[in-house]
């Protein structure tokens, strides 16, 4: 199987000399305060993990003011995609292009029909009204990402406002991915968290891989007021999908907010300096609202193969539906980590432009 994500890192022999910039998760790894709870979780497990993750949908349901059953914790974002897939069983889906490949991959598995609404590079691959004529009564399903992987673009939230009232109005269920949200310079106005209570068609996914830097560990979690939909769901899931080391690691992450808020603006400030930075040597970007950026360079070498050879791993995003060679995602580390893949990218540009 052909591996489409960004961290392969094990792909290369001395993959712990590898600069990763083809992953989005936190910069500065995962907190001290995780760490020691993953770690002091490892006693239990002589137990079976609790397979309603009860502690941590209580401490999930707390922090959001939600209610406790609209609260569903997976492995991972993609456990959650696939096993509403199964669940559910739509028979016509529409997904953004480019997006997050899991939807489409999901939705095959069970022969659905998936259509794409097409994003474009003079809208900045920005979700606009024109979506709205895609939401037509034969649709069961759409899936949208904000902000949007790999653009880095953010649906408006008077937007997302329009494209539910139409779901409901055709009885469309929305997946809403909002896995990066937490990355925006103010994530609480541009959630639709606070829709879930009022919607049963609004499903939103989120993951606390990005933010807190456990992708090892798998976890995520669902928000959605159809209890029908949560049941279904858990009937067709593995057993004990998460971890007890996993959602002890979720419980600490929850307490972490004064870091979260660091981070945030951490990158919100670094990734302008990047854009500014990208501008100067010469490489089109798409103006970010997330932790990483998406970029275009053709050339007749790959840009992904010219810096891999100097440690460097970017995500080549050529084999993204809607996307086409000489894009490239880019994630948003720590300063002295950016300022080696600036000076990379400076390097390659100046060598191209003395052949021309």
């Amino acid at each position: 199987m052909q591996y489409v994500h960004g961290g392969d890192i094990y792909n290369y022999k001395e993959y712990d000399k590898i600069l990763d910039f083809s992953t989005n998760i936190n910069p500065f790894g995962a907190s001290e305060n995780v760490i020691a709870a993953a770690q002091s979780a490892l006693k239990e497990i002589h137990h079976y993990p609790d397979n309603k993750c009860r502690a941590l949908v209580r401490k999930i349901a707390d922090y959001l003011e939600l209610p406790e059953p609209y609260i569903l914790c997976g492995n991972g974002a993609a456990d959650l995609i696939f096993s509403y897939v199964l669940a559910e069983k739509p028979k016509k889906a529409l997904v953004t292009a480019p997006t997050f490949s899991e939807y489409e991959q999901a939705l095959r598995t069970v022969e659905c029909d998936v259509r794409h609404a097409y994003l474009y590079t003079k809208d900045d691959f920005e979700v606009n009204e024109n979506i709205l004529l895609n939401l037509t009564s034969d649709l069961d399903v759409v899936f949208l990402c904000s902000p949007n992987n790999p653009t880095g673009k953010k649906i408006p939230k008077n937007l997302l406002m329009q494209i539910l009232e139409k779901c409901v109005k055709y009885q469309i269920r929305l997946i809403l991915d909002e896995c990066f949200y937490e990355f925006l310079e103010n994530p609480k106005e541009s959630t639709m968290q606070t829709e879930v209570k009022n919607c049963s068609q609004l499903v939103i996914l989120r993951a606390f891989t990005k933010m807190h830097a456990i992708p090892g560990l798998r976890l995520g979690y669902i928000l959605c007021s159809d209890n029908s939909l949560l049941e279904r769901m858990q009937r067709v899931r593995q057993p004990w999908s998460v971890s007890t080391v996993a959602q002890a690691a979720g419980l600490a992450a929850i307490e972490d907010e004064e870091r979260v808020e660091k981070t945030r603006q951490y990158i919100t400030k670094e990734r302008k300096r990047m854009e500014l930075e990208l501008e100067s040597i010469g490489i089109s970007y798409i103006k970010s609202d997330a932790n990483y950026i998406l970029i275009y360079y053709e050339e007749k070498v790959s840009l992904y193969e010219k810096l891999l050879k100097k440690n460097i791993l970017i995500r080549d995003c050529q084999n993204y539906i809607g996307l086409k060679k000489g894009y490239y995602r880019i994630a948003i580390k720590r300063e002295e980590e950016n300022n080696r893949l600036l000076t990379a990218l400076r390097e390659e540009v100046r060598k191209w432009q003395n052949l021309l």
